[in-house]
């Protein structure tokens, strides 16, 4: 591939092909070695229109003000496109943490010189076929979960001493990142490694195209599901789906290495101590107060329990929650979007960094997964922990399992879509809208018309619910119409505006909200006639079980959101 392409061009830093035209306001990728190396140059005399690749030459961004990415979608031009970025006013800043860095390349792959980069990038990323247990490609407009696992694998320098010496890589740090349908709100849900769980047979592919099963385990730590007996992602995906009931689309992996070389990148993050920390396991030094940190010492902050709480992995998990959130304000400040250095650096350390599925292996589906998690205001990006207590069966408590009373409802509240703070997710009018379905005449149950398939429920749920609502509800005009030809999230029912008062009082039989009833057309049936359709969706949760989803999150769920400062303690 030619210079450009690998993102250096006769040993040039790609930091330094990325400069700021003072007379455009504008980022351009200089190819040639001829320019001055300086980032944010002063006056000179800029190459004229239309150069193409002459040594020194420049590739202009096309219409893109700097920085980008402070930009609203679809604001109106301003004036303001060619001036420098001291004499802006920042706009509202949006968090970008979860593909460690993604936003770098947002800003650098516009334009011909940034497609090149894009290609250097493409080479960093690693993947892993994780077959079923994951959604195989990435859609903008829905909610998606994204699995985020941080390992103990004592890969890169000076990591040696770090993890279990004889581990390829146990399951350390895992949050469960869950962005909303209209990227309202996101929640990130930290899974304790000592949780006891069951993990399911997980079919693993092999180097050389063969897949293998990996034999399950009953009542063992989670961070089992990773690494040992030959355990991939998606052996930890199964095993947090099957625990929580909350589908998994997609994993990004990490290890130490990770924590090192994003911080670094930014140049380091604050954080922020109640009491002084002298750890002789971690290293960690740090006075109480704000401090920043960076590389090693960033590492030794998340390692660290037994400063904190009452040195448990519980209240680690808090610190490093804590961490995340400040990691997130530093990606998405002002200080590192204007800078072209500090973007191509966290461009280098995230793909260099990241495992993910094939799913979203591509640089330019990542790059979609960052302008869909860009969209999300800090304020409303949650962090919460799995609630759990003491194992019983321990006389001496070293593991936790779920906590009956509050899990099961935050992990409804997710699978729903529904935002652990407040926000506005729909204007007055379709609210009501939606909420009006549910009003007016209802049809007796013998005149209900409808098709029963299945569309992610589990097998045999059609049936089972043809047998429920003929011989327990009386909806005798029903049929069985087998598979959908996709799956879906939520059960749905559609129906033609004539066939309203019979979908009322299918929508009461079944429990179901306004929101699942979708006004469409109506099918024919096995007599000829017109009928609804109702599609069993990955939410069904057998005949007779209401589907209405939750409102509002659960009280009583301790959480803390990314735009707010803590200090750890």
């Amino acid at each position: 591939m030619d210079a450009p392409g690998r993102g250096r061009s006769e040993g040039m830093d790609p930091a330094d092909q990325w400069v700021l035209n003072p007379e455009t306001g504008e980022y351009e990728l200089r190819s040639g070695p001829s320019a001055p190396r300086s980032a944010v140059p002063g006056p000179r005399r800029s190459a004229p229109p239309g150069t193409d690749g002459a040594a020194g030459a420049r590739t202009r961004i096309p219409g893109r003000a700097v920085p980008p990415p402070r930009g609203r979608r679809g604001a109106p031009d301003d004036g303001r496109r060619g001036r420098r970025p001291a004499q802006r006013k920042p706009k509202a800043k949006r968090a970008l943490l979860w593909t460690g860095g993604t936003m770098a390349f947002v800003v650098l792959a516009t334009g011909a010189g940034g497609c090149l980069y894009l290609e250097h990038l493409e080479g960093n990323v690693t993947t892993t076929d994780v077959g079923g247990a994951g959604r195989g490609d990435f859609r903008r407009d829905e909610a998606f979960n994204i699995l985020v696992i941080g390992t103990d694998k004592r890969t890169g320098e000076g990591n040696e001493g770090y993890g279990d010496k004889n581990s390829a890589g146990h399951a350390d740090t895992t949050v469960l990142l869950h962005v909303s349908e209209d990227r309202s709100n996101a929640t990130a849900l930290s899974i304790p490694r000592d949780l006891i769980v069951d993990i399911p047979d997980c079919p693993t592919r092999q180097e050389d195209g063969t897949e293998r099963v990996v034999p399950g385990l009953q009542g063992v730590r989670f961070n089992r599901s990773l690494g040992e007996a030959g355990r991939d992602p998606g052996c930890t995906m199964l095993t947090v789906e099957q625990a929580t009931g909350i589908p998994v689309d997609h994993f990004m992996m990490a290890d130490f290495n990770a924590v090192k070389t994003l911080t670094t990148a930014v140049d380091g993050i604050p954080v922020c101590l109640e009491h002084p920390v002298d750890d002789e396991e971690s290293k960690l030094r740090l006075p109480a107060g704000e401090s920043t940190v960076e590389g090693e010492q960033a590492l030794a902050f998340v390692r660290t329990r037994h400063s904190f709480g009452n040195q448990g992995d519980l209240d680690r998990i808090k610190v490093q929650q804590h961490f995340l959130a400040s990691l997130m304000r530093k990606m998405s400040s002002s200080d590192t979007l204007t800078s072209p250095a500090k973007l191509v650096k966290l461009a280098e350390a995230a793909t260099k960094a990241l495992t993910v599925d094939t799913g979203i292996g591509r640089v330019s589906t990542l790059k979609d997964v960052a302008l869909e998690l860009k969209k999300v205001p800090p304020k409303n990006i949650s962090f919460t922990t799995v609630p759990v207590k003491d194992n019983p069966a321990e006389k001496i408590k070293a593991t936790v399992v779920l906590d009956e009373s509050k899990a099961p409802r935050l992990f409804e509240a997710i699978r729903n879509d529904v935002s652990l703070t407040e926000v506005k997710r729909r204007k007055k009018k379709e609210k009501d809208a939606v909420a009006a379905r549910l009003k007016g005449e209802k049809a007796p149950a013998s005149e209900v018309r409808v098709q029963v398939l299945n569309g992610g429920a589990p097998s045999g749920s059609a049936q089972e619910t043809l047998r429920w609502l003929q011989v327990e509800e009386g909806v005798t005009k029903s049929e069985n119409a087998g598979n959908a030809d996709e799956d879906l999230k939520k059960t749905t029912l559609e129906y033609a505006p004539d066939q309203a008062a019979q979908a009322r009082r299918l929508a009461d039989i079944l429990g179901l909200s306004g929101s699942a009833m979708k006004p469409g057309e109506s099918v024919t049936n096995a007599q000829g006639l017109p009928a609804m359709t109702l599609i069993l969706g990955e939410d069904f949760k057998g005949a007779g079980v209401p589907l209405t989803p939750p409102d509002k999150a659960p009280d009583d769920i301790e959480k803390s959101t990314a735009d707010k400062v803590e200090c750890a303690s």
